[in-house]
């Protein structure tokens, strides 16, 4: 079993359609100067305005704000970088848990087990988000793409979860939604584990230690863990 546990934060803890389709048919047509403008903003990030879905290979899956960012700004003349960015990161969004989140961290933390969030969102927006389901209280650590510590895939910011944790990298788990997650937590030697709350399907998560459907069936599976 693992002796800490560090978490992405949509797709994972939070579902990611549910929780950013809305905000993101918003803010392109708060973006959008007309309704063909919008359209060419959500093809440029993998969006489907109608539907509201993502496209599987969306760049924006499990890209940072900047990132988002750069994908539109060709279309958005008008803008500065640092500014859209800004916009988008102070744009309000109404988290949707992936499960009875209380729940599943309650049984955690009743293990003993530290947890903390590594998400390439800021971390300004994750404690916000957490705070509104008063859950930040849960996580030893908030790590953010913009805390220093670098992105997903690199290892990096999940080493520096770890460190502050004060857990060894190669006795904690990494649980997420995205190759990117995986891939991340295999170069910081940690276990990983797949959930399939966020765009990828279970092939795509083929390199993690092991995927499950969501992390409501988190507690469970770990019992079943030597």
């Amino acid at each position: 079993m693992p002796q800490a546990i560090i978490f992405d934060k949509d797709g994972t803890l939070f579902g990611f359609t549910q929780t950013w389709a809305p905000w993101c048919v918003d803010l392109m047509r708060d973006l959008g100067r007309d309704d063909v403008h919008a359209r060419a903003l959500s093809d440029a990030v993998g969006f489907d305005l109608d539907t509201g879905t993502y496209a599987p290979d969306s760049p924006v899956i499990a890209g940072t704000p900047d990132q988002s960012a750069d994908l539109m700004l060709p279309l958005l003349p008008d803008w500065h970088r640092a500014d859209l960015i800004a916009h988008m990161i102070e744009r309000p969004v109404t988290p949707v848990p992936a499960t009875d989140l209380l729940t599943v961290l309650e049984a955690l933390k009743t293990r003993n087990i530290p947890m903390a969030i590594m998400t390439n969102d800021s971390a300004a927006a994750a404690d916000e988000q957490l705070a509104a389901l008063d859950l930040a209280h849960y996580f030893d650590a908030i790590v953010g793409y913009d805390s220093g510590h670098g992105m997903k895939p690199d290892a990096a910011p999940l080493l520096a979860c770890a460190r502050l944790m004060n857990v060894p990298a190669q006795s904690c788990m990494m649980v997420g939604d995205s190759p990117h997650d995986i891939n991340a937590g295999r170069a910081a030697g940690m276990r990983t584990l797949g959930v399939l709350t966020g765009v990828a399907n279970a092939a795509s998560l083929s390199a993690a230690d092991a995927v499950i459907a969501d992390i409501g069936l988190l507690p469970d599976w770990l019992d079943t863990q030597t």
